[in-house]
């Protein structure tokens, strides 16, 4: 039977740990190996129960203010510090397709630069 994530939090008292083993539950197959827990099972139990409430709230602070009794800016502090646990990867957007075109009709690039970029 799963172990609950809190019972585990408890047990290691926060500290830091390592997933050595996964077993696939519908075929049985098991890899061993040193896994990294994904970012949000690193929080605390508190802090993954605010981040649920948080998106079953729909992104509302006021929701939040409610749920939790606390003010605004208690709310806004929190996630902040939560958010800054994670670290994010930033990805350059693919050229939108009228930026394209205000390049080609600049002369900026050429018809198949603009075709290539288009096609991506």
């Amino acid at each position: 039977m799963p172990k609950d994530w809190q019972e585990l939090t408890r047990l290691t008292r926060g500290a830091p740990l390592a997933v050595e083993k996964v077993r696939l539950v519908d075929s049985g197959i098991k890899i061993e190996g040193d896994f990294e827990l994904p970012a949000l099972a690193r929080l605390s139990a508190e802090d993954q129960i605010f981040v649920m409430a948080f998106l079953k709230s729909d992104g509302s602070i006021k929701e939040m203010e409610k749920t939790f009794g606390i003010s605004y800016p208690t709310v806004k502090s929190r996630l902040n510090r939560i958010a800054a646990q994670f670290e994010f990867v930033q990805n350059m957007p693919a050229p939108v397709q009228e930026d394209v075109l205000d390049k080609l009709a600049r002369g900026e690039i050429t018809v198949n630069d603009a075709i290539e970029r288009l096609e991506k």
